[in-house]
């Protein structure tokens, strides 16, 4: 890990997801605690509805949802203040943990006193809302952590956190206030008493470190940090495809608060992971959409969820990455994962441009956070498009990395195979991409 993420002069990694999700962070931070000599994995967005699969060697198989992918290499995870905390999920998944042989969990995590309380009043607040929106759903998880931070932003100063765990009666008075406003609002909400939530927060309370704005500074002085994110860029609340995205920032941002604050400005490497193709969970544009690949490349870890959808599968959609880039100021390195895919399936290809309108688009230029109008005009252009630029680099896995690399603009640091466990290999150079784009065929736009 040492020499990973000091390649560049840069100490610690962040880990970003450029495309809907499910690229394979898991595996990657997994991949960079192997090693030894990280100090922690921290969260930095997102909540309990993120789902990182880490398969071992010796078949152990977890979905990291709150604590780190580092957790089975024994690497401790921090809970900074931008991610939501469910305690009553992060007790099913500690449970799962010590089945799997982590004596325990919960001296491995330690969460930031801000953080926000994702409850079962935020959830069932969630689905109701996603309910009524008939055939105009979002994708939701149905988990609650989107209604966490709306009621958050609602009611600033009033909303829940970790740090009321401690205080069974300011928590109580909290969650009250939280259930009767949501059921004022939406009805009835179907969740469990208020004196069962109080028991099971304060019970967390006394599991895990809860800890300050120092916690951060503390870590990184004793060794590399890996932040790991959730969700995707094409998923972020300000610069995703309005309105199928998450109420949380996928990108870098809140990663480099955090460095900076804790006096490491600049000394994150941006690592970018994608997939050979491109993938999504529910509602929501994905241009190279095709339905037979589902069959040719099964997925063991993901499939329909009830409030998201179907999980979606799509030829390698190069437009919408390189918006995501963009979109994060460019990436120092990438991860390439499920590099068997083009040998397994033949007929995967990369898309290069889009038709939409009758004009040919191969990029799709950023706007300005806060923009939602934008955002979801931009969405319409997206549902409207097809693809209509295709590079085919033949289905050798090294032609495949070196042409992502060569059209995102960022070298490729690590590789790794198959679905159900990623065979993850570090790259020794990250010098600039060889290749050349393979044969093209355009369709009529």
């Amino acid at each position: 890990m040492g020499g990973t993420a000091a390649r560049g002069g840069r100490r610690h990694t962040v880990v970003v997801d450029l495309g809907f999700g499910d690229a394979g962070k898991g595996a990657t931070v997994d991949r960079l605690c192997r090693s030894g000599g990280v100090a922690a994995v921290v969260r930095f967005n997102g909540g309990a509805q993120a789902a990182h699969n880490v398969v071992t060697s010796d078949g152990r198989h977890h979905t990291f949802a709150q604590f780190g992918s580092g957790t089975l290499r024994g690497v401790p995870t921090l809970l900074s203040r931008f991610t939501a905390v469910d305690p009553l999920a992060l007790a099913a998944e500690a449970d799962h943990l010590r089945a799997l042989g982590v004596p325990d969990p919960y001296a491995l995590i330690a969460v930031d006193r801000e953080a926000p309380l994702t409850t079962p009043y935020h959830a069932a607040a969630n689905r109701l809302r996603e309910q009524a929106r008939g055939e105009a759903r979002h994708g939701s998880c149905g988990m609650g952590v989107g209604e966490t931070a709306r009621y958050a932003l609602a009611h600033p100063g009033e909303a829940p956190t970790a740090g009321d765990c401690v205080s069974r009666p300011r928590l109580l008075r909290r969650l009250r206030l939280l259930r009767d406003r949501l059921t004022d609002e939406l009805g009835p909400l179907a969740a469990p008493p208020l004196e069962a939530c109080a028991e099971a927060y304060v019970a967390f309370a006394r599991a895990v470190r809860l800890t300050g704005g120092t916690r951060l500074a503390e870590l990184a002085a004793r060794g590399p940090l890996v932040f790991e994110g959730a969700q995707g860029v094409l998923l972020d609340e300000w610069h995703g495809f309005h309105p199928f995205t998450t109420w949380s920032t996928t990108t870098f941002a809140h990663a480099e608060t955090l460095l900076a604050e804790a006096g490491a400005a600049g000394e994150g490497l941006r690592l970018g992971v994608v997939r050979t193709y491109t993938t999504r969970h529910g509602p929501g544009p994905l241009v190279t959409e095709d339905p037979e690949l589902a069959a040719l490349l099964p997925e063991p870890h993901n499939g329909h969820g009830r409030w998201q959808g179907a999980f979606r599968v799509g030829h390698f959609d190069a437009v919408a990455h390189t918006y995501a880039v963009e979109t994060c100021g460019g990436v120092d390195a990438l991860a390439v994962t499920h590099l068997d895919a083009p040998r397994r399936c033949r007929g995967l290809r990369i898309c290069r441009g889009y038709g939409i309108d009758g004009a040919l688009v191969e990029r799709l230029p950023p706007g300005p956070p806060g923009d939602l109008a934008r955002q979801a005009e931009l969405t319409g252009r997206m549902l409207r498009a097809a693809p209509a630029l295709w590079d085919t680099p033949s289905s050798d896995p090294r032609l495949w990395s070196e042409a992502i690399g060569s059209l995102l603009g960022a070298p490729v640091m690590l590789e790794s195979s198959g679905a159900a466990r990623q065979r993850v290999r570090e790259l020794r150079s990250m010098g600039k991409s060889k290749y050349v784009s393979g044969k093209v065929s355009e369709a009529s736009v």
